[in-house]
């Protein structure tokens, strides 16, 4: 039987002649780089720069998935999501930031944190970096939720079948990128080499290197 080389991205990177950022917003920004091609040819490339982000596919005990609905003002939809968040101080402990936004979002906590998958949302366009972790053993969180605003005021928030999700997924319903990398990578992992085999919840990540 032939053998096939291990299919890993890899780190590289091509020399850079000149940089610029032409916007920069709250969170994220537009950088413009001069980049010189394998041919020595140099050409310019527009990018939104990223903080990075944090995901969390909650599963309950009935493989429930805790799910919320949100307006999306980009797409002029209202989109079904897993909670997520920015990656708001440099360095950031993205376990710490995930438990965060679970409590903010939905007003729950997990005994038991992996990590599901790492993703890059749109690399041809923009540097963020996507942690997606699973989370199991969740319960309600006690005392006041925590004070939401904007578009997360009128939020829904249910617990879906998994088998559900990846349906829609498949039929063109669902188009959330961490929902549909979420469900569909919990799905691979359970007819897989099983939950257990995923990576630790603080396992590297060189997209977005942290300590502690």
């Amino acid at each position: 039987m032939a053998q096939h080389p291990a299919i890993k991205d890899t780190p590289e990177e091509w020399q850079v002649t000149a940089t610029a950022t032409p916007f920069t917003g709250n969170k994220t920004g537009v950088r413009t780089d001069t980049v010189v091609m394998p041919d020595g040819t140099a050409v310019t490339r527009d990018y939104q720069t990223h903080p990075g982000s944090v995901a969390v596919l909650a599963l309950d005990e009935q493989d429930r998935v805790l799910v919320l609905n949100q307006y999306r003002h980009p797409v002029r939809q209202r989109l079904w999501e897993i909670p997520a968040g920015l990656l708001d101080v440099p360095g950031e402990n993205p376990l710490h930031a995930a438990q965060r936004e679970l409590y903010e979002e939905a007003h729950v906590k997990a005994e038991d944190w992996r990590v599901l998958t790492d993703v890059y949302t749109s690399p041809g366009g923009c540097d963020e970096a996507v942690r997606i972790f699973l989370a199991r053993g969740v319960s309600e969180v006690e005392g006041e939720r925590f004070e939401v605003f904007e578009e997360e005021l009128d939020m829904q928030v249910e617990r879906v079948p998994l088998a559900g999700l990846v349906r829609g997924v498949l039929a063109g319903e669902l188009h959330n990128t961490c929902l549909v990398v979420g469900v569909l990578s919990l799905q691979a992992a359970l007819h897989g080499d099983g939950l257990e085999a995923l990576r630790p919840a603080d396992a590297p990540w060189p997209a977005r290197p942290y300590s502690g």
